[in-house]
């Protein structure tokens, strides 16, 4: 439209005023256009060969896969029970039934509140990460692979056999 006033020279003349919205309002719906798509360019989940980089769209976190305690594949609603049901975002709303996957965290409570204050209270509770991501059993599955393997953690398995006496 914008195009078309400069072409039949409209925006100069003297007493049209209307016509010059459309020089804002164009320019302003293409900004809100490119901070949709940098928002989610900036927003998601990638694992890398030094660990799991959780991006937000002004912050980030690597988690090294040390400090990784689990990983699971979850509805979204499991992050916010209780008293958190508030803090769910109207964008959210829909993504609240499907998987999500969220990553328990070890560590002291400086590095918790330091991820804390980097990932929001939102994404982040107590010492868990909840990430929407597209497909959350494969990225569990693929971060849950590079784990270190830990001896001692319990891994399930069959009951111990009873003694014979």
């Amino acid at each position: 439209m914008t195009g078309l006033l400069i072409y039949q020279h409209q925006l100069e003349r003297p007493g049209n005023f209307s016509n010059l919205i459309w020089i804002l309002y164009v320019p302003s719906g293409l900004l809100l256009g490119g901070g949709f798509l940098y928002y989610r360019y900036r927003s998601h989940v990638s694992v890398q060969d030094d660990g799991v980089k959780v991006s937000t769209l002004l912050n980030s976190v690597l988690l090294d896969y040390d400090s990784i305690r689990s990983v699971k594949a979850q509805p979204l609603r499991q992050h916010f029970m209780d008293r958190r049901s508030r803090m769910i975002a109207p964008v959210m709303k829909q993504y609240v039934d499907k998987p999500a996957l969220f990553i328990r965290i070890r560590g002291d409570e400086t590095e918790l509140a330091a991820m804390h204050k980097r990932l929001g209270s939102r994404l982040m509770n107590e010492d868990t990460i909840a990430v929407p991501v597209p497909d959350a059993d494969a990225a569990a599955w693929e971060i849950s692979s590079r784990l270190p393997y830990r001896l001692g953690q319990n891994q399930g398995g069959g009951r111990r056999k009873k003694r014979r006496r």
